[in-house]
């Protein structure tokens, strides 16, 4: 019984665990590379269930008070397919 009561824990602790992450490269402008960052982010659930999400390129602009965009970056963070997390990241000036 405690072998099992183990290997169940292991199990759920490497469900947990398990995750992906990604990013990937959007778009990029003639513009210079600036120093400021602005993010934008949402989580989805179960692939489809979004509830107020703006992961826009013009909210992360916005929070980084950015004017001149140079570069905009995706990431998508997966756990198990039940929490999803898009991001947003905008470089510029």
């Amino acid at each position: 019984m405690k072998t099992l009561k183990a290997t169940l824990i292991g199990i759920v602790t490497l469900f947990i665990l398990s995750s992906c992450s990604i990013t990937l490269p959007v778009n990029a402008t003639s513009n210079p590379v600036g120093e400021k960052v602005g993010r934008s982010s949402g989580n989805c659930y179960l692939g489809a269930l979004c509830f107020n999400v703006d992961a826009s390129i013009n909210a992360a602009a916005r929070n980084g008070k950015i004017s001149k965009i140079s570069t905009v970056d995706m990431q998508v963070k997966n756990i198990l397919g039940i929490v999803i997390t898009y991001e947003t990241i905008v470089t510029g000036e």
